[in-house]
């Protein structure tokens, strides 16, 4: 394993850090932003489901407290990966694995984090939203975490937790798990094969040489491709049914459909030219296909949820 003392550069970098920076990249913004915009998306539908409007003291107190677990995750997080982070050159200087902040201080910050938001939650809210947050922490962290280290199948389990905020925003706007929350699951559940087997296809060196193990770093080399392009294609297929599952339960109505036809029909595209690593030996060309499918993937949701809040309730709000 490389030592922070044998690279100088990372090591001037790192000194160039303040405490406020590197609490930046712990939290992980993007991908926060991302859970609190899926949260807020089940929290809007939910409440005009309720027949009230969205827009009020409960969708701050909601965000927030999801937004403290979500830290506090990413922190665990990288807590656990410091060691596997510093062998990828992208994750290097993150803050834990060059040892800016000591892993005590990280655990008792990120459990600090979960269980403040997770109980804030629950008194804010009600304890389905306080229980189900909880559990996504834990399922992330305690288990589709340690799971990267040992087999591929990390995707399929992470794949849960993962797609569990839009369900727990419907729950703090209705008090109960019903089954246009679990289509709201079902969507993000399904959304994220495509992107992953991407993000997996354009670091697959990184990720061998860190010992983690996603579909890309199968081998035989094809094999991976194969079993990358079948899960992207498989999964962007059924995006499309999935996502019209909420038609069907009357959360939206027929333009939300339309547009989701058409969303789906882009992102299935984008899969589609994603299978082109199976024909191509050129490692650069491949990395590119994969970065085009992976810019789909990030905004085909918020697309789509977009349509469906516009759509809510058969309302035509476009």
């Amino acid at each position: 394993m490389p030592s922070t003392a044998a690279s100088p550069a990372i090591a001037t970098t790192a000194r160039s850090h303040s405490l406020l920076s590197d609490y930046v990249v712990l939290v992980k913004p993007r991908v926060s932003v991302m859970v609190i915009i899926t949260a807020a998306a089940g929290f809007y539908l939910g409440s005009l489901r309720s027949g009230i409007s969205p827009f009020h003291i409960g969708l701050l107190e909601v965000l927030f407290g999801i937004a403290l677990v979500t830290a506090g995750s990413s922190i665990l997080n990288q807590a656990l990966e410091r060691k596997t982070d510093l062998l990828m050159p992208r994750t290097a200087d993150r803050p834990m694995a060059q040892r800016r902040i000591g892993l005590a201080h990280g655990l008792v910050v990120g459990f600090l984090l979960v269980c403040g938001g997770s109980l804030y939650l629950a008194v804010a809210t009600n304890l389905i939203t306080g229980t189900l947050t909880l559990l996504t922490a834990v399922g992330y962290v305690g288990i589709y975490t340690p799971l990267k280290r040992f087999t591929p199948l990390n995707t399929f389990l992470g794949a849960f937790p993962g797609a569990l905020p839009p369900l727990i925003g419907w729950t703090a706007a209705r008090g109960l798990i019903e089954w246009p929350a679990v289509a709201l699951f079902a969507v993000l559940f399904v959304w994220q094969f495509p992107h992953f087997m991407a993000i997996g296809w354009m670091y697959r060196s990184d990720y061998a040489s860190a010992g983690i193990r996603v579909t890309a770093t199968q081998q035989p080399e094809k094999w991976a491709a194969w079993s990358s392009v079948v899960q992207a294609l498989f999964y962007a297929a059924l995006m499309i049914p999935v996502s019209l599952w909420l038609t069907w339960l009357h959360v939206t109505g027929w333009p939300y459909a339309i547009a989701a036809c058409l969303l789906g029909a882009w992102y299935l595209g984008a899969t589609i030219r994603f299978a082109g690593i199976l024909r191509s030996d050129d490692d650069v060309a491949n990395r590119v296909r994969a970065r085009q499918l992976l810019k789909v993937s990030v905004m085909y949701l918020p697309l789509l949820l977009l349509a469906m809040m516009l759509n809510a309730q058969g309302r035509l709000l476009f």
